[in-house]
């Protein structure tokens, strides 16, 4: 496999990129519409270490799609309910309907990673875990929902220095939590967590996909790149459509009507 760090790379251009991602969510407004004509079901997970890039990744892909197919879905810690329950109970009740997407910003794999590392789990369901959960993604692929599994792999040095900038900038302060000042503080915890999730559920039927991302940049358009590679799409058949002639009868002035009332203040 190639050299991907970013060191071993020139940077990617600001204008390149953008010309870049704008091709690609064309085409993934296309797929949104192939999605939604042929009712298809698709899951799209992404894990990673923290500071990898998940969050940056998942706006590239949704922010020129429909929230109604593209649906995020990013689940707070269980309630006291929702951990007497079958543990991917909660993470079920979001899967998707014929016609959408749902991308999860963490998963069930949670159990394989923090809740294990962190002992938020008992050993007898980590291994459990581990054990069925190739079997309830099996069930999932079989009853016809895409199931797609991107791992965001970032280096050391990269991610300290992301955790760095965040500590300087106020409006990305909120994203270290003293959980992630813990994850990395537990970076080999982290790594053999890792490498036991790839060797229980790395399966032929949900294979999981490495997306290095020390170029934050390159991984967002790689990844978009090998996610519209995964689900064949085709042209969707559109009535042409033209704007209706506007109604006169009844006109007024309505910039009138507005008088008096309550604008903000136009400071821009």
């Amino acid at each position: 496999m190639a050299n991907t760090d970013v060191d071993d790379q020139k940077q990617l251009k600001r204008k390149a990129y953008e010309k870049q991602l704008r091709r690609l969510q064309g085409e993934l407004c296309r797929l949104q519409d192939w999605v939604k004509y042929k009712g298809l079901r698709v899951i799209v997970v992404f894990e990673g270490r923290d500071a990898a890039g998940k969050g940056g990744t998942i706006r590239a892909i949704t922010e020129r799609v429909s929230p109604r197919v593209f649906r995020i879905v990013a689940l707070p810690a269980p309630s006291d309910r929702e951990k007497n329950q079958m543990y991917i109970q909660r993470y079920m009740r979001h899967f998707p309907a014929g016609g959408e997407i749902a991308i999860f910003d963490r998963s069930w794999y949670n159990r394989a990673g923090v809740e294990h590392v962190m002992g938020f789990c008992t050993d007898a369901q980590y291994r459990k875990f581990l054990e069925t959960c190739p079997v309830a993604e099996k069930y999932i692929v079989d009853s016809g929902i895409v199931l797609i599994k991107y791992w965001m792999e970032v280096g050391q040095k990269e991610q300290q220095r992301r955790f760095e900038a965040r500590l300087k900038d106020p409006v990305r302060q909120w994203k270290l939590s003293p959980m992630d000042l813990e994850s990395f503080r537990r970076w080999y915890e982290y790594s053999r967590a890792r490498d036991k999730m790839f060797e229980a559920t790395d399966t032929k039927h949900a294979p999981w996909y490495i997306v290095r991302s020390d170029d934050k940049k390159r991984a967002r358009l790689n990844c978009i790149s090998h996610l519209l590679s995964m689900i064949p799409y085709g042209h969707v058949p559109r009535e042409k459509v033209k704007l209706p002639r506007r109604k006169h009868k009844g006109a007024y002035d309505d910039h009138v009507s507005l008088k008096g009332r309550h604008y903000i203040p136009g400071k821009y």
